[in-house]
């Protein structure tokens, strides 16, 4: 049964477009017959995860997740100590649930305040990270270790600055080979 139509952002593939509404929920044709197909042939979300290599998991529409995870209030993490190009100490603690990194935080053992400050407030990687995130929140590109990895590589300006230290001790957590160079990353 098909209600009145009209040009807004589709809410499951978040492209403009003209929407109808079937029932509780209106969508763009593509993505109607998307559903009807899944509908119709569930199993087509697990082909699709074979030949995509997109762990059916992943797909925020699975029936099987009907809700998104909530972050434990506690976490276990582990710390890794860094030095920067200035030899700085630098500690990361990386958050994992599962196995998988979910929280990182960067703070340093020295003192200097201004110094501090410029390190943290990085406005290539802010800009880039948020760009990223942005992306997936706007136009549904699907965010990745891999991707964020690259922006971390791209926003480094010298090795041992934050970015780069920050992308090391994350592609510990990555299938591809490590974007930076390797360099001294060890867990106290």
């Amino acid at each position: 049964m098909t209600s009145k139509t009209k040009n807004e952002f589709c809410p499951a593939c978040g492209k403009k477009r003209k929407l109808t509404n079937r029932g509780k929920i209106a969508l763009c044709s593509a993505c109607h017959t998307l559903t009807d197909n899944i509908r119709k042939n569930p199993q087509y979300l697990d082909q699709l995860s074979k030949l995509t290599d997109i762990p059916i998991s992943s797909l925020s529409f699975h029936p099987a997740r009907q809700t998104e995870p909530e972050l434990p209030e506690e976490l276990d993490a582990i710390r890794y100590r860094t030095t920067d190009r200035e030899r700085n100490t630098w500690y990361v603690s990386v958050s994992e649930l599962e196995g998988a990194p979910v929280e990182i935080f960067a703070s340093t053992a020295f003192d200097r305040d201004q110094h501090l400050q410029s390190r943290i407030s990085n406005l290539t990687t802010i800009t880039r990270l948020i760009s990223l995130i942005l992306r997936h929140v706007f136009m549904g590109e699907r965010l990745t270790l891999e991707k964020t990895l690259t922006q971390l590589h791209r926003s480094s300006r010298q090795k041992n600055d934050l970015p780069d230290m920050l992308s090391r001790v994350l592609s510990n957590y990555s299938k591809k080979e490590n974007l930076a160079d390797e360099g001294e990353v060890s867990t106290p």
